[in-house]
């Protein structure tokens, strides 16, 4: 029986929780915020009587029994939390972003080696239904060697969002990319290899940013299809383009548009030297008989609700992987590439020049 602390008590916690308490071997045994009241009120609603409510993380940390934690904090404490928590020899669920500066994710990186314990980052798309069927169409050679992947993230952050006021500034936020369109970055790493357990290497990065929307307070919400024009502005460029070369040969273009005036969208292109897929549509010389395209009914990754996640699937992966003593494939070793190239992309629209990686950090 695994014993677990939910760490931040909003909206995606929720979601952390829900995953734990279909599990018969593991118990939510503690729920730490910054606001006790929060915390209370989530133990409350999750039904969960007598469990203990902190709002002090390094108290949370001695409770008794307690074996892994969920990081669902905002992303610029994550840092001091990871370590922290690795320093305790607790295994770590991050949420994504896994930290705001390529400095903070070396210094967690440095805490987890040393501590020892397993961590997973959230990218929790690699578990989306399509996405995993695709993986296992590449492995399959369905569409043959892979040779460009496109990923796009399309949306409109806002207000709409519990989160936005933090993710919206470039302190805290950094950029759309690192808000929230790391992860076409990395399902185009997922999906630039047949290798079933891993993720590409990017080794280039080139990007531009732009759009209309910074600086600006008038403000749409998809889910209402209404404007508002006070909002708090944006602080960095709305629209990202990104090209990445990995250590394979497979080139990938991510366009990360946070300021789409539409529903929520997450295409997907893969192109093969056997086949293509465009989402769950499928072309391949392996159906030789096909003369259309087979469109395969499955869940697509259209929806910015984190409850659509499969937040159940990345949970059940990490415990497989703390039973058996394996790393998991999203671990924050491997994450951390996902991050650099957000970062290589801010390089570039400083330096307007191809950004090698691994990045040094200064």
């Amino acid at each position: 029986m695994y014993g677990i602390l939910i760490n931040g008590a909003g909206w995606v916690a929720r979601q952390h929780a829900a995953a734990y308490l279909n599990r018969h071997d593991c118990r939510i045994v503690a729920i730490n915020d910054i606001s006790h009241d929060q915390a209370s009120a989530m133990a409350e609603e999750l039904g969960l009587d007598g469990v203990a409510v902190y709002d002090d993380l390094t108290l949370a940390l001695r409770h008794p029994g307690l074996d892994v934690v969920s990081v669902c904090t905002p992303q610029h404490v994550h840092c001091e939390n990871v370590r922290k928590i690795a320093a305790a020899g607790k295994h770590i669920v991050i949420e994504k972003p896994a930290a705001t500066t390529l400095r903070e994710l070396r210094l967690m990186q440095e805490a987890v080696r040393s501590a020892n314990v397993k961590t997973v980052v959230s990218f929790v798309l690699r578990w989306n239904p399509l996405l995993a069927m695709l993986k296992k169409m590449l492995t399959d050679d369905v569409f043959g060697n892979p040779y460009y992947v496109e990923v796009d993230y399309m949306s409109y952050n806002g207000s709409w969002w519990g989160g936005w006021n933090d993710a919206r500034t470039l302190q805290q936020g950094v950029s759309a990319a690192l808000v929230a369109g790391c992860h076409a970055i990395d399902a185009a790493r997922w999906l630039a290899t047949r290798e079933p357990d891993k993720a590409a290497i990017p080794v280039e990065v080139y990007a531009v940013s732009g759009g209309f929307r910074k600086g600006k307070t008038r403000e749409y919400n998809p889910i209402a299809n209404t404007w508002r024009e006070d909002a708090p502005p944006m602080e960095y460029d709305g629209l990202e383009v990104v090209l990445v070369k990995f250590d394979n040969a497979v080139q990938a273009k991510i366009c990360v548009n946070a300021e789409c005036v539409m529903p929520y969208r997450f295409p997907i292109r893969i192109f093969g030297d056997r086949g293509t897929a465009m989402d769950n549509r499928i072309w391949s010389d392996s159906f030789p008989a096909q003369n259309g395209w087979i469109e395969i009914p499955t869940i697509c990754p259209d929806s910015s609700d984190v409850s659509h996640h499969p937040f159940q699937a990345e949970i059940d992966h990490f415990i497989d992987c703390i039973d058996r003593n394996v790393e998991s494939h999203c671990n924050l070793e491997d994450a951390i590439r996902s991050h650099e190239v957000v970062f290589a992309a801010l390089d570039c629209y400083q330096n307007h020049r191809p950004v090698e990686m691994p990045l040094a950090c200064d």
